[in-house]
Order: C-alpha cells, then structure tokens, then sequence
C-alpha cells in the first residue's frame, strides 16, 4: 500500500486557515476585551489640544517643581561571552543495507480550494458564524448595561453615602467580573465546537487524499502552494473535494451552549483486579 508523507499537524492549520473569518474568534468576543468602568482601553492616549491652543487648565491640580537630574551612571560594557567549541562529529559504524524506496510519483492537492468547495467546511462556518454573532450582540448589550450603571451611580454620588457609593461600586464589579466570566465560557464553547467539527473532516480528508491518491498510483502528495509548477495531471484537487462530499456531506456540530468536550462519551471503567489472596493450586 502506497503511503502518503502527509503531516496532520500542518493540514489541521490548513483546515483553519481556510474557513476565512466566520470561525475566528471576533476581536470583541475573545480574552478580556470588555468595557471596565474607569479604566481606559488598552493601546489609547488622551486626547491632545490643537497645535497653538494651550491645554485646558485643572484648577484642583498643583504644578509640582521639577526636580534636578539626577548625576548620570557610566555606561557598563557587556561582558563577552566566551566560544566554546562544538565536540568533534563521531565516527559511527555503517547501518546494515536496505531496499531502496520505490520511485517517486508526486501529486498535487490545494486544501483550501477543498474546504471551500466541502459542504460539511461550510456548515461550520454558517452556524459557528452565527454563534459567535450572537455572543458579539450579547457582549456589546451587557458593555451598555454596564455604562448605565456606572453613569447612575455617578449622577447619584452626591446624595449617596460613602458606604453607599463602596456597595454599588461593588456591585457594578461583581457584576463585570460575572458576566465577563459568562461571555469568556460561551465563547470558549464555541472554540470547542468549531475544532471538533473540523476534526470530524481533517480525520475524513486525510482518509480520501489516501484513496484517492493510491486509485491513482501516486505514493507522495505535496500541497500544492508548495509547488512552483505543475500539469493539471498531478492536481487531485477536484477529485478529492468531490469525494469528501459524497463521503462526509454534514459534520455532527455541538449544541449551543455545550461543550463537545464533556458531552463527549467517557470510557467505561475496567473492573479492579481482585486484590485478595491467590487461590492455592490443587493438589495432584
């Protein structure tokens, strides 16, 4: 049987790559990028005064004196790092000779063009899309909730004790903090869900890049970005797309909500080995 040098690993960041943004994570919807009330976004400046207008001045705020430089340090040269010389190359014995692999025939296969042409690619990238759509919407709904508050609590500060003002501040950050946590689950799900799916079709695709490849004689497919030149001959492309439809037309995608890791189905417990005593043997 002709064997395919084809390394998971790279066709799993092909699979990715290929599905185009509807299965990446929107920047709003990932890590911590979420409204924090007196806090200004990461990677802004204040906003500047127009050239030739002075900055506008703060009446509760001191200009404090500038204090002396202090003496500069003499700049400290690096020690050198010492070479150390690399040991010699061993000498090692011959290995025993052996058949020489067969000849080499090459095919070509362009996987984003499968994926784009895969039915079950794009199934996932409809209903991974519109879930990460959805908690899009919902983070931007609860960002505003929060800046309702946080304007409420400011409009009410000064008829407000300042016990009252500790409580609803630590109200207004328990309730970023939990729903932070909310929106960093769901989307952690729906990670879950996109990679189990696609794992459904790189197991599949590999399968009939084999087939089709050995129903061809072929024994080596490279992809083709990898290749500067080649007859329409050597291209699998086609072919493989059209059997991955027939073969995997839907993929099995997680319900909203649940993750495919703990609906997965656990493996059943071995019974343990009886830990008493070893039966004597019989007597002849």
């Amino acid at each position: 049987m002709a064997r395919i040098g084809l390394l998971r690993t790279g066709l799993a960041a092909l699979l990715l790559l290929s599905l185009g943004a509807g299965v990446a994570a929107p920047a709003s919807a990932q890590g911590n990028d979420y409204f924090v009330p007196n806090q200004r976004p990461a990677g802004t400046t204040p906003a500047r005064p127009p050239a030739g207008r002075p900055p506008p001045s703060t009446p509760q705020t001191r200009t404090q004196p500038t204090p002396p430089p202090l003496a500069s340090t003499p700049a400290v040269e690096p020690e050198p790092v010492a070479q150390i010389p690399a040991p010699p190359v061993p000498q090692l014995p011959a290995l025993p000779k052996t058949a020489p692999p067969p000849a080499a025939i090459y095919g070509v296969i362009g996987v984003p063009e499968v994926m784009r042409a895969s039915t079950a690619a794009q199934q996932i990238d409809k209903v991974i899309g519109e879930r990460r759509q959805k908690l899009n919407e919902d983070a931007q709904k609860e960002q505003g909730v929060w800046r309702d508050m946080q304007q409420s609590l400011a409009n009410q500060r000064a008829n407000l004790s300042p016990e009252q003002i500790r409580t609803r501040e630590r109200e207004l950050q328990e309730r970023i903090t939990n729903a932070q946590r909310q929106l960093q689950s769901r989307n952690r799900i729906i990670q879950e869900a996109a990679q189990a799916a696609l794992g459904q079709i790189q197991s599949m695709l590999i399968a009939v890049i084999r087939q089709v490849s050995e129903s061809r004689g072929m024994n080596m497919v490279l992809h083709r970005q990898a290749v500067a030149l080649n007859i329409n001959d050597f291209d699998i492309t086609d072919a493989v797309a059209e059997q991955l439809n027939k073969l995997l037309p839907t993929v099995d995608i997680a319900p909203e909500g649940v993750s495919p890791v703990a609906a997965a189905p656990k493996p059943a417990a071995t019974p343990a080995a009886s830990t008493g005593p070893a039966p004597a043997p019989k007597q002849p």
